[in-house]
């Protein structure tokens, strides 16, 4: 066999035994796994669809980011930190890196600039005339975590960090809270979480309810200071993890958000889908009323025409306001798992709806009246009046699950939301396996076991040409650098029809292999 024949040999037995230790990892982490993401979609409202745009040289995957759009240079989304797990949860990694997205030449560009915050997630970022301004946050490692409250600005024109002093008593640490710019220049910050170490390996989370101003103060440029704020009416329960925008009038929505209730041994959340509006300018909270779709109206303003005189309330079914309505809908996980999920609506959003007429438009016509269900971390953006709800995740007994659906409300006419795409359980992501699919998983192993070792017997040694390991660089960092390398090898592994998730699990499981492999023979040759 030609030396070409003997290195497709190696790589075809590096590739299977990198795939045999991933089946062990996948084995080991069933019951509780995390996938993070890198792609980028872009919603169009006309064509009601979305569309995975694919940009060479993207940010490392990470969750718990912070992105902000800014007008300049033809339109740019900057990104900042966030997090990396690996699936099993045993890599865990915070960035505190810099990147912008090009909008008008779709190029991705990674700043460097010294002077930034640390590395954090959980962080609140907003554009405030021709800077970034990022505040709080948390940092967690194996041994302990430490959760901020330091400002910094970021400018557009010079690409230069800054870190503020504020003035006057600030927020205490915390992360996932409301920042957002109000229309007279101050940013608000309004609760959030965090948690201290009340004794040994017992932590208490406190889901903070405060409200503070950032303002700029006399004395000149890049001078700050709080101050506390105590706005009237019916503002959000304690909460964290709710969502938020701005409407066009400028007014701060809150949509969603979970409250933990924690006990020494066991942490349960109660999640939200309220709607709560801050009118910075007369410094008051409100609750969102939706009014109820039109066609109820008339429907009930007909029916009050044609009932015949002397008919009593009784005859006619009363007058009484109507029952909330629960409204359950039943997510089943491929092992039979079946989680209920309730939603009560008002009697705003219970009106029978007419059948579309032919000039409906598409929204319209998939009006349900249903409001969208409990959860927490959904993406929030207003355009053209109206507010658009994708995703999130919710918590059922042990499970955690992702969303994928979307709807709108127009902030104009405040009468219902509409669904524009459907919960579907099929497609629902499950951020737990199933026993059944360990067990089978487990079968198939036994069974292939012996046809897989007596091949790579034969190969055994093998290694293609990876990337190498620098010294002292550690696993995330590495993963980082050289992750398009391992999710090429591993499409190659897994075939072209193979499920996202299944490549960059084969690929991560390839890139820890090769730099144990590496950090072990660089220990040997210390020695």
């Amino acid at each position: 066999m030609g030396k070409k024949g003997k290195k497709e040999k190696k790589g075809r037995g590096a590739e299977k035994t990198a795939a045999k230790m991933e089946k062990k990892v996948s084995k080991r982490s069933r019951k509780e796994e995390t996938f993070m993401y890198n792609e980028l979609y872009i919603y169009s409202i006309r064509k009601d669809t979305w569309t995975k745009v694919d940009i060479p040289g993207p940010p490392p995957r990470r969750c718990a980011h912070q992105a902000v759009v800014v007008p300049q240079g033809g339109g740019q989304l900057w990104v900042f930190g966030g997090e990396f797990a690996s699936p099993d949860g045993e890599q865990f990694y915070h960035y505190k890196d810099l990147w912008v997205l090009h909008l008008a030449t779709k190029t991705w560009e990674q700043i460097r600039s010294t002077g930034g915050p640390s590395g954090r997630s959980g962080h609140r970022m907003v554009a405030w005339k021709r800077q970034l301004i990022l505040f709080g946050g948390f940092h967690e490692s194996a041994r302990d975590y430490i959760y901020y409250s330091d400002v910094y600005t970021f400018s557009l024109d010079t690409f230069q960090w800054s870190k503020l002093s504020p003035s006057g008593p600030g927020p205490t640490p915390r992360s996932g809270c409301l920042m957002a710019v109000t229309p007279q220049g101050s940013i608000a910050i309004y609760g959030g979480y965090s948690k201290q170490r009340v004794k040994k390996d017992v932590d208490k989370g406190t889901q903070h309810s405060d409200m503070f101003l950032l303002k700029p103060a006399e004395g000149g440029e890049g001078k700050w200071a709080w101050t506390r704020i105590n706005p009237s009416g019916v503002k959000p329960t304690a909460r964290s993890g709710f969502s938020v925008a701005v409407a066009p009038n400028h007014q701060i929505l809150v949509f969603g958000g979970v409250c933990d209730e924690e006990e020494e041994e066991s942490l349960e959340g109660s999640f939200f889908s309220d709607l709560y509006i801050y009118d910075s300018a007369k410094s008051r909270w409100f609750a969102a009323q939706l009014k109820g779709p039109k066609s109820e109206k008339k429907k009930r303003r007909r029916g009050k025409a044609e009932d015949p005189e002397g008919t009593t309330e009784q005859e006619t079914g009363g007058s009484s306001a109507p029952e909330p309505l629960e409204v359950i809908k039943e997510v089943v996980s491929e092992d039979g798992t079946v989680v209920t999920i309730k939603q009560v609506l008002t009697p705003s959003g219970l009106g029978v709806q007419p059948s579309p007429k032919a000039d409906d438009s598409a929204s319209e016509a998939s009006s349900t009246g249903q409001e969208p269900c409990p959860r927490s971390n959904a993406m929030l953006a207003v355009k053209h009046g109206l507010l658009y709800v994708y995703g999130g995740m919710f918590e059922a007994g042990d499970r955690q699950v992702t969303l994928s659906d979307l709807y709108c409300l127009d902030l104009h006419k405040m009468e219902e939301w509409k669904t524009l795409v459907e919960m579907d359980p099929k497609s629902q992501e499950w951020l737990e396996e199933s026993d059944s699919e360990e067990d089978s998983s487990s079968d198939e192993e036994s069974a292939d076991g012996e046809d897989e070792d007596q091949e790579d017997s034969a190969e055994e040694g093998a290694d293609p040409q990876h990337p190498e390991v620098a010294r002292g660089e550690q696993f995330e960092e590495y993963l980082s650098r050289t992750e398009q390398h391992w999710l090429k090898l591993a499409r190659s592994h897994v075939g072209p029809e193979a499920k996202e998730k299944k490549v960059l699990k084969v690929a991560q499981a390839m890139a820890k292999s090769c730099f144990d492999d590496a950090v072990q023979d660089i220990a040997q040759a210390r020695h």
